[in-house]
């Protein structure tokens, strides 16, 4: 990951079990740390049209942090290819994960 303006990302993920491969990538297209992200997001086998622009948002209050993800894809019908894929799931998955992560972190500090 190149976070900067004009930096680029790319993701795979491998399943354990077949060692099949999904990968991704994008651009950065605004970097405001520690607040904000906007980058640009295409998988490699896409089964939609074009990218999607994505925007995180981080807010703390109280010593809490909300983190607001907004994704937004070339038409209606890639929003809804995307939305049929299954990928909520995923999604919660991975932010499953982050919560434990954050919540070991904590405990060790």
């Amino acid at each position: 990951m190149d976070v900067r303006v004009g930096g680029t990302y790319r993701w795979v993920w491998r399943k354990e079990t077949d060692g099949s491969e999904m990968g991704m990538g994008g651009v950065y297209r605004e970097v405001k740390a520690p607040e904000r992200l906007v980058s640009t997001e295409k998988f490699d086998e896409a089964w939609y049209p074009g990218e999607s622009l994505n925007t995180l948002v981080l807010v703390e209050q109280a010593g809490r942090t909300t983190l607001t993800q907004t994704m937004r894809y070339e038409s209606p019908a890639a929003r809804e290819a995307v939305i049929k894929s299954g990928m909520e799931q995923g999604v919660s998955a991975s932010y499953d994960r982050l919560d434990a992560v954050l919540a070991a972190t904590a405990t060790t500090r």
